[in-house]
C-alpha cells in the first residue's frame, strides 16, 4: 500500500499521528497534497462551528470551555486555532497551544494552530483545505477559532455550520458598527464576561436588534473562565443542523473562487516579490500598475 493510501486509511481511523500528518503536507503543499485532497473522503454530517469575534474577548478561553465539555460526553473533538501572521517576517504566534494547554492531554481532542497567511478575513485556502482534512476523520464536532473580526473578516461563514460571535461588555459602544456586517453571518452572539459592570445592558441592546432577525439568533451571557453559561450555549449548539440549500451552492462557489485564486498564485515568490518591490519603489516615478505587469 502507498503512502497516501496508509495516509487516507490512517486518517478515516481517526488517527491523530496520520491526521497531523496529512495536515502538515496540506498547510505546506508539499508533493503529494493534492493527491490527497483529491482522495478524501470528507464528511460533510460533521458539524463545524465557527467562534470569532475581537481580540480579548475570550475566545479561546469559550473553545475551552466548549471543548471540556464536548470531551467529557466522550465527544471526539477537532480545533483549529487561526492565529495572524506577521506581514514583515510572514511567522505566527500560534499561542493557542498555550492557552488551550488543559486540552492536549485528553485522548478524544486535537489541537492545531495555523497561520491566516496573510489572508484578510483570517481564513486562508490552508485552512479551508485542512478543515476538509479533518472532516474526513470522523471527528463528532470541528472547531474553528479565528482572530478578530471587522466588515471584511466574514470568511468564516463560508466554513462553519454555525458562527458565533463572541463579544463583552465594552463592545457596548461598537454595536452600530458590528451589526451590518457581523449580524449577516453569526447563528449565535455570545457576550461572554458577562460578570462585568453593563452587561445586562449590553445584552438588552443586542437582543432588541436581533428582534427582526429570521430565523431568531439567540444570545448567551457567559462567564467562560468560571465556565458560567457554557452549558447552555453547547445544548443549543446539540441541536439538529437545518442546511440552507439556497445559501449552501453561494458559499461552496467563493470557496472554490478562493482555491482557484490560489492556486493561480502559488507561483509567485513572495520573497523576491519583497526584493524587488524594495529595489522598484527608491525609484521616483515608481508606479505599482506598471511593476507588477512584469508579474502577470
Amino acid at each position: 500500500m502507498n503512502t497516501i493510501e496508509t495516509l487516507l486509511e490512517g486518517i478515516q481511523k481517526g488517527n491523530f499521528i496520520s491526521v497531523a500528518r496529512a495536515l502538515t503536507i496540506v498547510e505546506n503543499s508539499l508533493g503529494s497534497s493534492e493527491t490527497l485532497l483529491r482522495k478524501l473522503d470528507v464528511q460533510r454530517t460533521t458539524p463545524i462551528i465557527g467562534i470569532t469575534g475581537p481580540p480579548g474577548a475570550g475566545k479561546s478561553t469559550l473553545v475551552n470551555a466548549i471543548t471540556a465539555n464536548y470531551a467529557d460526553a466522550g465527544k471526539r473533538v477537532a480545533i483549529l486555532a487561526v492565529d495572524p501572521t506577521s506581514p514583515f517576517n510572514f511567522g505566527s504566534l500560534l499561542g493557542d497551544r498555550i492557552r488551550m494547554s488543559q486540552q492536549f492531554n485528553k485522548p478524544n481532542v486535537y489541537i492545531r494552530s495555523v497561520a491566516t497567511r496573510g489572508a484578510l478575513g483570517g481564513i486562508s485556502t490552508k485552512t479551508m483545505e485542512m478543515v476538509d482534512v479533518l472532516t474526513a476523520a470522523n471527528f463528532d464536532v470541528i472547531i474553528i477559532e479565528t482572530v478578530g473580526v471587522g466588515q471584511s473578516e466574514l470568511e468564516i461563514a463560508g466554513l462553519a455550520d454555525r458562527t458565533i460571535v463572541v463579544l463583552v461588555p465594552e463592545s457596548g459602544d461598537e454595536i452600530q458598527h458590528i451589526k451590518s456586517g457581523l449580524m449577516e453571518i453569526a447563528q449565535a452572539f455570545v457576550l461572554n464576561k458577562s460578570d462585568r459592570e453593563g452587561a445586562d445592558t449590553f445584552a438588552n441592546n443586542l437582543n432588541k436588534l436581533l428582534r427582526q432577525a429570521e430565523p431568531e439568533v439567540p444570545v448567551f451571557k457567559t462567564v467562560a473562565d468560571k465556565n458560567e453559561g457554557v452549558a447552555a450555549l453547547c445544548d443549543w449548539l446539540a441541536l439538529p443542523l437545518h442546511y440552507d440549500n439556497f445559501r449552501k451552492p453561494y458559499l461552496l462557489a467563493e470557496k472554490a473562487f478562493k482555491l482557484l485564486q490560489f492556486y493561480r498564485t502559488r507561483d509567485v515568490d513572495r520573497a523576491r516579490l519583497l526584493a524587488d518591490i524594495k529595489v522598484a519603489s527608491e525609484e521616483k516615478n515608481f508606479n505599482i500598475y506598471r511593476f507588477i505587469d512584469a508579474w502577470r
